[in-house]
């Protein structure tokens, strides 16, 4: 199944466009994302029941489409979750995991074009976990059980704005301008997935690959992290993990490479979708003319 938000309605993405939940469900669900989410048991169970193959094909286009979990409770997000990032950010790999918050209003969809505060933008294309039923002190060999699907992330960052207050930085506000968490295309169930842990993710502008690696490579899995989280927080239906990103972010290089104006940002997760999110500039250029 692959959950998606076409027009602030839940649709499921299949073979010839977009079928209606709401319609296919005879109102049980929908028309919005939270209804089915909220229960995600009993929906997957209509579904398995319902003449998908039959049901009414809705044309749309991939920019049609808007960010699969539009009202999350929270948004998670783990730093530093691959070792060759860790090391690329001269830090040494963590112990547990690190985590920040993002707040909903960065959300975005999966062609969503953003809008560059300034010129310190950074890409974190990542692996986005999606909570499916109420989780609270879950153990880490349950921690799949809990899982609706996963989908496409970018963990957009404004660098400068991140690292404000060293050497204990606050990194929520810089991760979290509108446009900053784009999300999907669709959230992907367990069943359509050969193996999670163990995908392909990529990012690149144009020619030129950003980041490449796979998420075999998580310090710390998905599981583990669900785990984690509910040692302390209950988590909700609908709540997003974005679950950390490989070596290759701008500000680890030399000279760091951040997103321009005019360029548009790819991010893929294999079996999962891409995201293609043009770039516009929203700030007073420094650059000399």
């Amino acid at each position: 199944m692959r959950l998606a938000n076409l027009g602030g309605r839940a649709v499921l993405l299949v073979d010839g466009g977009a079928v209606d939940v709401e319609r296919l469900t005879d109102g049980v669900f929908g028309p919005g994302a939270r209804s089915v989410l909220d229960n995600w048991a009993a929906f997957s169970a209509a579904v398995a029941e319902a003449d998908v193959e039959g049901a009414e094909r809705i044309a749309y286009e991939p920019a049609d489409l808007g960010t699969p979990v539009p009202e999350p409770r929270q948004i998670f997000a783990v730093g530093l979750n691959y070792a060759d990032h860790a090391a690329e950010s001269n830090v040494p790999a963590p112990d547990h995991p690190l985590i920040f918050t993002k707040f909903q209003s960065s959300l975005a969809g999966p062609a969503a074009t953003v809008t560059l505060p300034t010129e310190n933008v950074d890409f974190e294309a990542e692996l986005v976990a999606v909570i499916g039923k109420e989780a609270y002190q879950v153990a880490e060999a349950d921690g799949w059980s809990y899982v609706a699907g996963l989908t496409v992330g970018q963990d957009l960052s404004e660098r400068e704005v991140q690292m404000r207050g060293m050497p204990v930085p606050q990194f929520s506000l810089g991760k979290s301008y509108p446009g900053f968490s784009p999300v999907g295309p669709a959230v992907v169930t367990l069943d359509e997935i050969e193996n999670p842990d163990d995908l392909a993710i990529r990012g690149w502008v144009g020619d030129e690959v950003l980041q490449e690696s796979r998420t075999k490579q998580l310090i710390f899995s998905v599981p583990s992290i669900v785990a984690y989280l509910s040692g302390v927080c209950t988590l909700h239906p609908g709540d997003l993990i974005f679950t950390g990103t490989p070596a290759g972010v701008g500000n680890g290089r030399t000279p760091k490479r951040f997103l321009r104006p005019g360029e548009t940002l790819l991010t893929e997760v294999e079996g999962l979708g891409r995201l293609e999110n043009p770039l516009v500039q929203g700030y007073e250029s420094t650059a000399s003319a």
